[in-house]
């Protein structure tokens, strides 16, 4: 069996995941998630655990925010990281600019989650049309969603995403690349 280990930047990015991997990953594809403190304390986690790791058959899938930085340049330095501790193939994944464009996505879900229907005719409106193009996705989910907080919302929202119709560029290039590493594993 493949078991996929995806280390995160935070414990909501694990909610999520634990939500949607299952809709998502074949039955024989097992998974672990774990959440770190922060991009730092991801970031330092990274060589230790790829280079001690001792599980057969397993496979390393890193999830970060973009924030601030550039996208090219993050996702550049994350893959020197892993080529640097022995696992050059690991899957780099990031959401932009936060993990929150990727619900802005799909405000049917946001609607569902929080009983707001009508926030799924917002999806076509300039602003979320393109989610990952909003530089504060959690203030604009907190604009939405009165008192939205992270792991809670993560836990309220994550079982309505919808894989197929969410707008965030990110998170599609999430499901598309976790397929094609799949793939690759396979032939591997």
């Amino acid at each position: 069996m493949i078991q996929l280990v995806f280390m995160l930047e935070e414990h909501s990015a694990k909610i999520l995941l634990e939500s949607l991997l299952p809709r998502v990953l074949p039955p024989e594809v097992s998974f672990l998630c774990i959440p770190h403190e922060g991009k730092q304390d991801l970031e330092k986690s990274i060589p230790i655990k790829l280079k001690n790791w001792n599980v057969p058959n397993s496979w390393f899938v890193v999830i970060r925010d973009k924030d601030q930085s550039d996208c090219t340049q993050l996702k550049q330095r994350l893959q020197e990281i892993c080529e640097a501790s022995g696992r050059p193939e690991t899957l780099i994944r990031i959401a932009v600019h936060e993990l929150e464009s990727w619900f802005l996505g799909d405000l049917a879900a946001v609607g569902a989650a929080f009983d707001q229907p009508r926030l799924a005719g917002r999806q076509q409106s300039k602003k979320f049309r393109n989610p990952d193009a909003l530089a504060n996705a959690q203030e604009e989910l907190k604009k939405l969603v009165k008192g939205y907080q992270k792991v809670a919302g993560a836990r309220k929202i994550s079982p309505h995403l919808s894989l197929n119709t969410n707008k965030s560029v990110s998170f599609q290039h999430l499901l598309s690349g976790l397929q094609a590493y799949l793939e690759r594993i396979e032939v591997a």
